[in-house]
Formats: C-alpha cells, structure tokens, sequence
C-alpha cells in the first residue's frame, strides 16, 4: 500500500492551505540534494570554497541513471556547474562529487530533525550500507522552502544561489505537472516554478515553489510505495495546488 504525505502553505503569510500526515517520516531520494545544493552555497558565500574552483568527478566513483555526467567526456568541471548539473538534471555522479569535498556533516547541519542526507548515490546497495538515501517529512520540506521563498535559508546570499541551481530543474512530471508548462519547452526555466523531484523504484516526490495569480505556495508531496499508486496522486495534488495558487 502506498503511503502519501503532504503539505502546501502561502509561503508569504505561512497558511496551511493542504495537508495529510505532513510530519510523517518517509523515504525521499534526490529531494535531499537541495541539502548539498544548501552547503555548498553555504560554503562559497564563506569563501571555504571558492567560486572559480575546478572540481574532478575522479573523486568519486562512478554512478549512473540520473544525470549527465557519466555520459560526458569532460572529467573537470568548475564548481558551479557542477551545482547546476544537480540542480537540472540531479545530476548522481556531481552529487557525489560535491558530498566528497563538502563532507556529508556539512550537508546536514540545517538544524532538520528528520530530514537527512544518509549516504552517497549508490548503484548497489549493500548491507553495509545505510539502507536508504534520504529521508524527510513533507512539513520539514515546507520550511525549507518557505525560507528560501523569503531569502532566510542561511542568508539571502545563499537562497539565491540555491533558487537559482534548482530553476533549472526539468523534471516536471509529478506535482509539477499540473503548473501549465505542458505547452513550454520543459528545457526552458519557467519562472513561476522551482522544484525538485526524488525517484526511486518505491519512492516518487516533488517539493517546490509555484507562483500563480492568488499566492505563492510551497508544497511537498512525498511517496513511498507502488509508483503505479503513487504518480496519479501526486499530480492530483498538483491539480489541487494549481486551483489554490490561482492561474499563472
């Protein structure tokens, strides 16, 4: 059985428009790289990485599905791209990358009590291994992303760089679905839209922000379970975001 928890709020007055079970602890997947995205934006606006830096994917050992960088030639990359390529195309290979030279204390030290990055992106994992990426609750996601609605994730410094790596983002097929980019091409940032998806063979979830014409909501849809369950009520949740931020 699946199991489904969300939360939608006015990011700018902080209303709870729609919720179920928003404190329930559930698998997240790549929605926990907005926590990398977080340090390293942390850390270059501290100068403790600096901004023309060149990072190698050598660093870490190859991964594949998400992403574009195991298909690439090109095995440097300044730092920010790297970020970008997390943020558009959650990007496995980059986020390790960034994980090694950031150290994953660094990317939990948000004060989240359920929300985590537990390990590194793996192809296989063992029993030695923490059991699964992330984990996270959808009212912790909210906050997230309320703060950076109102520039207070970190520093306004900060919740720009990371609002700016995750405009990027393409994947729409979830909550976002329901945002009316259906006739845009889905490779252009839409401006009324920031998001982040995490998939997993039992796991589907979408946070983001999405502007309309009545308000400015920040909505996290987590799901754990048979996706064939799991995709058609994230993007009913999308159709009933879409009514309550009012048409873009």
């Amino acid at each position: 059985m699946a199991d489904v928890s969300y939360l939608v709020v006015d990011a700018d007055t902080g209303e709870e428009l729609a919720s179920h079970e928003p404190d329930r602890v559930l698998r997240t997947a790549s929605v926990a790289k907005v926590l990398v995205l977080s340090a390293l934006a942390r850390a270059l606006e501290a100068g403790e990485v600096g901004s023309e830096e060149v990072l190698s994917r050598t660093v870490a050992p190859p991964v594949a599905d998400s992403g574009l960088w195991h298909r690439m030639a090109v095995a440097e990359l300044p730092v920010g791209d790297v970020a970008l390529l997390v943020g558009a195309v959650s990007d496995n290979w980059a986020t390790n990358v960034l994980v090694a030279r950031l150290g994953l204390d660094a990317v939990n030290a948000f004060g989240l009590q359920h929300t985590a990055l537990h390990d590194v992106v793996r192809d296989h994992r063992g029993p030695g291994d923490p059991p699964t990426l992330s984990t996270g609750t959808a009212r912790e996601w909210v906050g997230v992303l309320v703060a950076l609605h109102r520039r207070t994730w970190v520093s306004a410094a900060v919740s720009e760089r990371v609002l700016g790596w995750l405009a990027a983002g393409v994947d729409h097929s979830l909550v976002a679905s329901a945002f009316g980019l259906g006739g845009l091409d889905p490779l252009v940032g839409d401006a009324g839209l920031v998001n982040k998806t995490g998939t997993d063979s039992d796991v589907r979830c979408d946070i983001g922000l999405v502007t309309g014409s009545s308000r400015v909501a920040a909505y996290a849809g987590l799901g754990n379970g048979d996706p064939v369950d799991l995709v058609p009520r994230l993007r009913a949740l999308g159709d009933r975001v879409r009514v309550l931020v009012g048409p873009g």
